[in-house]
């Protein structure tokens, strides 16, 4: 279905034609889930990088969140003399950004200069899931709930302060709360009209239980395009703060209060538009495919967790009662649980309540697609759901550091049978790089307990 924001290349020619658009972003997704790219003049755009791409360094898939290059990549260091990508635009997602004036805005595929595809690329490797999707006569539909906090003080201001002492935009908890909210609507009314006016179906907006918390929610799309809108929209939610003298955090756990979930919602239909998840005359009215693909997702869950929660942030958001899982199980219409599931008939589907705000949603989703196969090509039987409180059910733990995570991840038979040894080897790279700057870092923390005290 087209979407009435986005824009034809013949549209794109007209505005450009008339002074309308002036400039194209041309970007894609780094491993940090981060939108990286060029501005690019539009008549240059349309004459040349339409259809031979723009290029950029390859140590774009090759960095740590500060951009320092790192050792240790084969795709790209000092030996392979960090070397061009292509970016090559795909139109289907070419669209205007009503926040950035004259601008024009398109998602592009990472490639290598004679053409094939970096497999690395959190794009690319979410696609390759779907293509073993389609191959089953599948198809995937997604939606990402992305929480943030929001901050009255701007950017700027907050890295000047070391991030320290920073006002929150609301002073309690004001959970579903709209007077609270109120304070914060002429914000959060610019990105709600900013992203409708990007292509995205905008379904509301709630506060949530941290001071300053809220959540701005979309309606489902096709798996690859509820990740490339959750991509643009992080980005622009954070351009648009800036211009309202604000910053706002998708960190996963700020501070010692609830943190900042991603919950991921994920269904599959069958290519004529089907909802193969329900049966009506089924337990649950789950088909047997949904409770193979369920099942799947609950098997591997300690072992893919690496591509739901990626940071060591990640981890600290994993408290027990805060809404936010510690333990492998799931349930019907249940938070405690880490797979919930919820709707019924067409609507049925899985909400993964593992990732939190600092998610790389192409990773997450292509993680939980490549989890479903794995029950489905294995007829896992999916357990009875969790009835009540997960957190005292006994059951396993989830990975409880970025460490453990990553092991269990390097250990993964699921992982290099779907993304592929080089894919896994990347991304086990990237995580060895953020602990070994994470143990050698003196926090916060440690000079208040040790500076006189030890």
């Amino acid at each position: 279905m087209t979407r009435p924001a986005m824009l034809s290349q013949i549209e794109l020619q007209q505005l450009v034609g008339s002074g309308d658009i002036d400039t194209v972003v041309v970007a894609f997704t780094d491993m940090q889930g981060r939108l990286v790219g060029k501005r690019v003049a539009a008549q240059h755009f349309l004459d040349e990088v339409a259809g031979h791409g723009a290029e950029c360094c390859s140590y774009l898939l090759a960095v740590d969140v500060e951009m320092n290059t790192v050792p240790g990549y084969p795709i790209a260091d000092w030996g392979t003399g960090y070397g061009d990508l292509v970016l090559r635009p795909d139109f289907a997602t070419l669209r205007r950004i009503p926040w950035l004036p004259g601008t024009a805005h398109v998602l592009a595929d990472a490639r290598w200069p004679d053409g094939s595809q970096v497999a690395v690329s959190p794009r690319q490797i979410l696609t390759a899931q779907l293509a073993r999707l389609a191959e089953r006569g599948l198809v995937a539909y997604a939606a990402t709930e992305l929480e943030f906090l929001v901050f009255d003080d701007s950017y700027r201001q907050a890295w000047a302060a070391g991030y320290r002492g920073l006002t929150a935009a609301t002073d309690y908890n004001a959970d579903y709360g709209l007077v609270a909210g109120a304070r914060l609507e002429p914000l959060l009314r610019d990105i709600r009209l900013g992203m409708a006016g990007a292509g995205m179906r905008c379904e509301g907006v709630k506060g949530e239980c941290h001071t300053g918390q809220q959540e701005i929610t979309f309606r489902y799309e096709e798996a690859l395009v509820a990740c490339d809108n959750h991509s643009v929209y992080k980005s622009g939610a954070k351009e648009i703060a800036d211009q309202h003298g604000k910053s706002l955090t998708f960190m996963a756990k700020f501070d010692e209060r609830e943190g900042n979930s991603c919950h991921v919602h994920l269904s599959l239909r069958s290519a004529d538009g089907e909802a193969v998840f329900a049966d009506p005359a089924a337990p649950h009215g789950m088909s047997g495919l949904f409770r193979s693909f369920l099942a799947g997702q609950l098997a591997t869950l300690a072992e893919l967790t690496l591509c739901y929660a990626p940071n060591i942030n990640s981890y600290k958001r994993f408290v027990g009662g805060s809404f936010a899982p510690t333990v492998i199980g799931w349930g019907l219409d249940n938070r405690t649980c880490a797979l919930r599931v919820i709707g019924g008939g067409d609507s049925l589907r899985v909400e993964c309540r593992v990732p939190g705000g600092d998610v790389n949603p192409y990773l997450a989703v292509a993680a939980l697609i490549a989890a479903g196969l794995h029950g489905i090509d294995n007829d896992l039987e999916l357990p009875d759901p969790v009835d009540g409180d997960a957190y005292r059910a006994g059951l396993p733990q989830l990975p409880t550091t970025l460490a453990e995570a990553a092991a269990a991840f390097a250990e993964s038979a699921v992982a290099r049978k779907a993304f592929g040894d080089d894919v896994v080897e990347h991304y086990l790279h990237g995580a060895r790089v953020e602990m070994d700057a994470f143990n050698t870092a003196v926090t916060d923390w440690e000079r208040v307990r040790g500076f006189e005290r030890f």
